[in-house]
């Protein structure tokens, strides 16, 4: 299947697995080499198994235009458009607070590149902040094995400096200094609702 931009260029999936399925007993022994997608999916898994919050990634909207029947039982999808531009990559509730964030990797070391977001994206979460919603960036610093839960707020500041001729990334001193580091713990790739309790 050949999935395409609005403007015609063809989309490459990032190679990720199937999303785990939980048992109640669940235990996570640890997984190196996860994107940062598949540990937020593990542990969103793991917070809704344990009735802590419910979480999941939003899907992308595609626009089926080309589809191939090799068989009476059988659809092949081979060509289709991103119909319109998505928002962040994940919202949900979470002790009745609505959550709004967006999950981004970097392999720079010394700063966040801010062309990882887009405006519509920014748009979105400030829509979202303004109706009492908890928005954020979880961004993981890949070469450092650090992740990070960034507050729109301050995401903001910078978005709005780049757009007056500002630089055009986040320093990771500042996401470090501002940010709430997020460690991996046994059950946990990604324990973000506990950062999550210090914004509320």
């Amino acid at each position: 299947m050949t999935i395409r931009y609005p403007n015609g260029n063809a989309y490459q999936a990032p190679a990720t697995s199937a999303g785990p399925k939980f048992p109640s007993t669940y235990t996570n022994y640890g997984k190196r080499g996860m994107t940062l997608e598949e540990e937020l999916n593990e542990s969103n898994t793991y917070y809704e198994v344990t009735g802590q919050a419910v979480v999941h990634k939003k899907p992308t909207p595609i626009k089926i235009v080309k589809v191939d029947y090799p068989k009476r039982s059988a659809a092949v999808i081979k060509e289709a458009y991103f119909s319109t531009a998505s928002t962040t990559d994940y919202n949900g509730v979470y002790q009745g607070h609505y959550l709004d964030f967006d999950a981004k990797e970097t392999r720079n070391k010394s700063a966040f590149p801010l062309k990882n977001f887009h405006q519509h994206q920014i748009d979105h979460m400030r829509a979202c902040s303004a109706q009492g919603g908890i928005c954020f960036a979880i961004i993981k610093f890949v070469t450092r094995q650090e992740v990070f839960l960034y507050r729109a707020t301050d995401l903001y500041a910078f978005w709005d400096a780049q757009q007056r001729g500002g630089r055009k990334s986040i320093p990771y001193a500042d996401i470090a200094a501002k940010g709430i580091r997020l460690t991996a713990e046994l059950q946990l790739p990604i324990p973000y609702l506990k950062a999550v309790d210090q914004l509320l």
